[in-house]
């Protein structure tokens, strides 16, 4: 059995949240620059470039990619054979909370949906658990920000529904969101099992790397060449660059039934593995 000290948990957890919010992924970094390419409005190309150079900076100074420094969500993986010394889920909000004060992070969460009295401290996080088989201890982290996590959209199609309905949908949601969720875009979709399993695996995709499903990743292409045909643009401002990229996750689910939901990533898309 292997013994992981609880204090370990965060400070690892609290120099993570500091690089997710100061550093761009590589792969994402790549993909705006690959966009730069491909943009043909001159005003989206330089929007493009100007993300790019914000990330620079970023990076170069430690200082937030974006103000809003987001709610922080995290998939945890336990192996079974981890012994947790401490409470697991006291020590990732500790390690949020340190994070969070040495960044000099925006404290964005509140501690009741009514009242909004804000927690001071960015805790806390929202926490997700799977136990796997093994001695790893894996976190997948993902900072999100309320403007793209206010435009996600769920629906309950009906079993019968097409594949071009659920386009429809997604492209509704698309041109609902706008500019209000920071384009280009990463979306995250999740279809099949239930109500909030579909939510869920919406959130999750947006973690994932590309899927081995020959008829996902078809699937994929084809809803991200359908919203960049929607114009809007990076930063909304016109351009056939609307989305970087689509992942979906699917479940099985019930015979009547077809949950679809699509949760939406900013430009910036937040994230970071780290593995303890």
């Amino acid at each position: 059995m292997r013994k992981i000290d609880s204090e370990i948990i965060s400070k690892n957890i609290s120099q993570a949240v500091q690089t997710a919010n100061f550093s761009l992924d590589i792969k994402l970094l790549s993909m705006l620059e690959d966009a730069v390419k491909k943009e043909q409005s001159s005003l989206g190309k330089n929007i493009l470039k100007n993300l790019i150079k914000n990330a620079q900076i970023a990076e170069q100074e430690k200082i937030a990619i974006c103000q809003d420094t987001g709610i922080v969500v995290i998939f945890i993986k336990i192996g079974n054979q981890i012994q947790i010394q401490g409470d697991l889920y006291e020590a990732v909000n500790r390690g949020i909370k340190t994070g969070y004060n040495k960044g000099y992070l925006r404290k964005s969460v509140v501690k009741d949906p009514f009242n909004r009295e804000n927690t001071e401290d960015n805790t806390p996080a929202v926490i997700y658990i799977e136990n796997v088989l093994g001695d790893s201890l894996e976190f997948n982290i993902l900072i999100k920000g309320a403007g793209s996590e206010n435009m996600s959209q769920i629906n309950m199609f009906s079993p019968t529904a097409s594949k071009g309905e659920i386009i429809d949908f997604i492209i509704d949601t698309v041109q609902r969101a706008g500019a209000n969720a920071c384009p280009p875009y990463i979306m995250g979709i999740g279809i099949g099992g239930t109500f909030e399993k579909a939510a869920l695996l919406s959130k999750k995709a947006l973690l994932k790397e590309k899927t081995e499903d020959s008829s996902i990743r078809i699937f994929e292409k084809r809803i991200l060449k359908e919203i960049n045909k929607t114009g809007i643009g990076p930063a909304g401002l016109g351009g056939i660059v609307t989305a970087l990229d689509v992942r979906i996750l699917k479940h099985p689910c019930h015979i009547a039934s077809l949950p679809v939901a699509v949760n939406i990533n900013c430009h910036a898309s937040r994230h970071i593995k780290i593995s303890i």
